[in-house]
């Protein structure tokens, strides 16, 4: 029996990973509710995420110092989210593919045991680094990509539930990593450090290797190990899938535009109204700045004149 194509969605822009999460959960439960009819989907989400610290299910929340942790690395900006993935603590932000399949390893008759879907994607992941950037990786008795017995370039943890795939992969693009995975001993590893394909690449310059121009290289080598046909998801078309990534999609667009003005210049300054091209005088302009200073606690704004 030939497989279905396995979709496939890359975002272009950084997620946070409680949304993400929250996300999988959906298209999970969508997946089991259709499976009986056979009309479920397997999809590959891929993604940057907003700078976060994530532990596995063998860390408790509630442990002492999982909650110090947490109050130690939310400090530094990032957030932190306690999962049921496989794994203990480690890191993820810009400059970090992360894909998640959600897959159905039902699909094959015997099914797809846990242990051969782990080796696919570490396959997958070492076939894309070695065909695209000449990167040669060891094998070692640690889950995830090795570039020699101390340095890491690409981290596995996953969770299978009635045979569907959750969580996944993070591969390491470039540098702004670093500082952040120093900040904790990534996956219980104390002697391993993370190195990235800009660092270690032979065939392209580091200044040329981006998130972005991994995916399509990575996207078929997926299909090819997995033998999966790969076909992007159409996200402007229907059917509750392509509705969710779209919700995703647009919650990303919004959250990266500026933040509105401070202030409603109807507001300033006294002026209950403001009138279409009322020239306001330097004086009252520089009222307004004191304003904003004042009230806001928001920097000086020096103004020498502007029209309304």
């Amino acid at each position: 029996m030939s497989l279905p194509p396995l979709l496939y969605h890359y975002f272009q822009l950084p997620l946070p990973y409680a949304r993400t999460l929250a996300v999988q959960e959906s298209i999970h439960a969508l997946q089991l509710a259709l499976r009986r009819s056979k009309a479920h989907q397997d999809i590959l989400l891929l993604l940057e995420h907003r700078p976060v610290y994530t532990t596995g299910r063998r860390q408790l929340s509630s442990a002492p110092e999982v909650l110090a942790e947490e109050t130690r690395l939310t400090r530094l900006g990032a957030d932190f989210v306690t999962t049921q993935r496989g794994g203990q603590i480690t890191y993820h932000g810009p400059g970090q593919l992360i894909g998640y399949p959600l897959m159905d390893l039902g699909r094959t008759t015997p099914p797809v045991g846990i242990r051969e879907y782990i080796c696919k994607m570490q396959t997958t992941l070492k076939l894309h680094l070695s065909e695209a950037h000449g990167i040669k990786t060891i094998p070692s008795d640690n889950t995830g990509v090795f570039t020699d017995p101390f340095t890491k370039i690409a981290s596995i943890g996953v969770q299978v539930r009635h045979r569907l795939t959750t969580h996944g992969f993070g591969l390491n693009i470039t540098p702004e990593i670093y500082s952040w995975f120093s900040q904790v001993v990534a996956c219980g590893l104390a002697n391993v450090r993370p190195t990235s394909i800009a660092d270690a690449t032979i065939t392209k310059k580091p200044g040329e290797i981006t998130v972005s121009g991994e995916i399509q290289g990575l996207v078929r080598r997926w299909g090819k190990v997995y033998g999966r046909d790969m076909e992007r998801l159409d996200v402007g078309g229907g059917g509750e899938l392509a509705e969710i990534i779209r919700a995703l999609e647009e919650e990303a667009r919004a959250a990266a535009l500026p933040p509105p003005p401070a202030v409603s210049l109807h507001l300033l300054a006294g002026h209950d109204h403001i009138s279409p091209h009322q020239r306001i005088p330097p004086k009252t302009v520089r009222q307004i700045s004191l304003f904003c200073g004042e009230k806001l606690g928001a920097p000086v704004l020096v103004i020498t004149g502007f029209t309304i």
